[in-house]
């Protein structure tokens, strides 16, 4: 699991690998924690995965 804090903005965003059956899932989620808001995508391309959590560090 990898965490990054926003520099700007007060998003939390981490992606976290997991296995299901015999295939591998990401999970890229951003929230703030002082409000309980999140927004969760699951991928099953880490290529999509890391985009998404880049694009979210933005």
């Amino acid at each position: 699991m990898k965490t990054v804090h926003h520099l700007s903005k007060k998003w939390e965003v981490s992606i976290i690998e997991f296995q299901l059956d015999s295939s591998k899932e990401y999970k890229v989620t951003r929230r703030i924690p002082e409000l309980n808001v999140s927004e969760t995508k699951i991928f099953r391309s880490k290529t999509k995965a890391k985009q998404q959590f880049e694009k979210w560090l933005e």
